[in-house]
């Protein structure tokens, strides 16, 4: 994937580039954070190594001018390797897809291995991307997972830059196809008495455009700084706003119970992020998550972005059928260990064939086939396709969609349908 100037957000930053500093580990680079944060690094000069689970040539051909390490999170001795020479560890890892009773404690495990293997490496900065919250209060598992793992990088010899934001709205972020796949597939929309509860989310653009400042600005080391859009607002306004944009009469109602589970479970089955991911989220809508200061504003001052604004962005690329990194990308974790058609001790016991002649250049026929599990579904049977991804989505699987990047393109490792 080509990135072109106009897909890149820094180049609207005051400060300048400083690619004396050093090579620049990104962990988390597949993941959606981290996809959109190493095309911005490469183009302001940086020496870029980009961590990833498994080889591909898919991540060659995406990130051409960086270095590419394979690495378990989980494993210090990789991470020590991973990070030999570097001089900043961006960290941008989480393991919501383990679901909410086990992400807690792989996200504390991870922050210390990547503590404890930047100090042996001598890392001279620790960038963290966490969450918005009060640790004086009750937080949801999402929430105070986020905390402790920015107490964990903190407690290192290491300095670490800890920036915390609330809902990331942008194309492709698990929070905006929350909700608007709830906004788009429901016409009655059930209000829990969370959906009052203050949030500031922020532009994709504007976390990117912080992240990459931060780091050029080395006065940010050691220090904590709240991020979000230029308002506040709730949850249920942002459904409603989303609704008014999409052009879609919803009726809203107030919900009889407040039941975190019980909603996550309906977001599943009207969206494509898995009951795991949405249960995490969601959670995290109890919280009153706004910036208490306005700190980032003396080193790093540009105009944020407003909910709509951001929200008509981020429409504006899935109408374009131009989105960058999704929140799928890294989904699931142990895909590399899947098992394959070709795997199979027995073959398939039913296959169905249809030929066809065609004069149509090989060009034309390539991009029929890219468009195979879509959004147009298959050649034929679309029925069974569908039936056969209900079961899974009940069970609180994926269903018929794991969150496909484009529904007109492929690349390696692209995954079509569940």
């Amino acid at each position: 994937m080509s990135w072109k100037s106009e897909d890149l957000f820094c180049h609207e930053l005051a400060t300048r580039p400083q690619p004396g500093i050093g090579r620049i580990l990104v962990t988390g680079a597949t993941g959606y954070i981290g996809g959109r944060l190493v095309p911005e690094l490469l183009a302001r000069g940086y020496r870029v190594r980009v961590m990833v689970r498994a080889a591909s040539q898919e991540h060659a051909e995406r990130w051409p001018d960086a270095e590419m390490v394979v690495a378990d999170a989980h494993d210090l001795d990789d991470l020590s390797r991973a990070m030999e020479g570097c001089s900043t560890a961006y960290f941008l890892i989480h393991s919501l897809l383990l679901g909410p009773e086990n992400f807690e404690s792989a996200d504390l495990r991870t922050a210390s291995n990547f503590r404890k293997a930047a100090e042996e490496q001598g890392v001279q900065r620790i960038i963290y991307l966490g969450a918005l919250g009060d640790a004086r209060t009750p937080l949801s598992p999402h929430l105070r997972s986020r905390i402790r793992v920015a107490q964990e990088l903190q407690a290192g010899k290491v300095p670490a830059t800890i920036l915390r934001a609330a809902v990331i709205i942008g194309s492709g972020s698990a929070s905006y196809e929350l909700i608007r796949h709830v906004i788009k597939n429901s016409p009655v929309i059930l209000l829990p008495p969370w959906a009052k509860t203050r949030c500031q989310p922020i532009g994709i653009r504007d976390v990117i455009k912080t992240l990459v400042g931060v780091l050029e600005i080395p006065e940010t080391a050691g220090k904590s700084f709240d991020i979000g859009g230029s308002e506040i607002v709730s949850y249920e306004m942002m459904l409603r706003s989303l609704a008014n944009m999409l052009g879609k009469k919803r009726l809203f109602i107030p919900g009889p119970f407040s039941g975190i589970g019980f909603y996550a479970y309906i977001a599943s089955l009207l969206t494509p992020v898995p009951a795991p991911i949405a249960w995490s989220l969601m959670a995290g809508t109890t919280d009153t998550v706004v910036c208490e200061n306005n700190d980032i504003d003396e080193y790093l001052s540009f105009r944020r972005l407003a909910y709509k604004d951001a929200v008509l962005r981020a429409m504006s690329r899935e109408e374009r059928d131009d989105v960058r990194t999704r929140w799928s990308d890294a989904y699931p974790p142990t895909h590399e260990l899947a098992m394959k058609l070709r795997e199979l001790e027995r073959p398939p016991q039913y296959t169905s064939t249809y030929s066809l002649d065609s004069e149509k250049p090989a060009s034309d026929l390539f991009r029929s086939f890219c468009r195979i599990g879509g959004k147009e579904g298959w050649f034929h049977s679309n029925f069974m396709w569908r039936l056969a991804g209900i079961p899974d989505q009940l069970l609180m699987g994926v269903g018929m969609s794991r969150g496909r990047r484009s529904s007109s393109s492929l690349r390696i490792n692209d995954v079509i349908d569940f």
